[in-house]
């Protein structure tokens, strides 16, 4: 076994070779990069995540208006003896509907620090926030750099989640149409 003497000189050299790499400068991450660093104090959401999100509503949304048997009546004629009709589920005013309130809907998501990945955003107040709360009801001060009238507002992570999406949603729409009528109702996960 080498003595503290004799690896002294060893690790001053293993030392001296690795000091400029740790001298480079970090590689620069970007703003919704998954491996931005923990000190960032606003990451806005990636396309993957804003995508995510999205594709989740728009489920969400076909699924809660898929279940009415609401028929809207198209015939206007006076002298009409035939009823026609469209089911809500199979009409163009369903989709126009989703696709307006879509965007709307991510406003309800909160940033949840505490998790990773895309899983930081969720319906419901985060762990932390909630915490937060709990102490303030039981009386403790709690001083933080962002004032209480402003704990159960938008933040900026989801303002943008909103942005992104009006951008997307506006971009896709032909696509999501195209697939919305195109879609059959024995298909699992498509709109009824």
């Amino acid at each position: 076994m080498e003595s503290m003497s004799e690896l002294a000189p060893r690790c001053l050299l293993l030392l001296l070779l690795l000091l400029p790499l740790l001298l480079l400068p970090a590689p620069k991450l970007g703003p919704s990069s998954a491996g931005a660093e923990e000190t960032d104090w606003v990451r806005l959401p990636s396309k993957c995540e804003v995508c995510k999100y999205v594709a989740v509503e728009l489920k969400s949304a076909f699924e809660e208006t898929g279940k009415t048997k609401e028929v809207i009546d198209t015939g206007y004629g006076i002298l009409d003896r035939k009823a026609s009709g469209v089911k809500y589920t199979k009409s163009d005013l369903r989709l126009i509907e989703v696709t307006e309130t879509i965007c709307k809907r991510l406003l309800d998501y909160s940033l949840h620090k505490e998790r990773t990945g895309s899983n930081r955003f969720a319906k419901g107040m985060s762990e932390t926030f909630e915490t937060l709360h709990n102490l303030v009801h039981k009386g403790v001060k709690v001083v933080m750099d962002i004032p209480y009238e402003l704990w159960n507002e938008t933040s900026a992570e989801v303002a943008d989640l909103k942005k992104q999406c009006d951008v997307l949603v506006e971009e896709f729409e032909e696509v999501i149409e195209d697939w919305t009528l195109s879609a059959q109702p024995s298909s699992p996960g498509l709109p009824e």
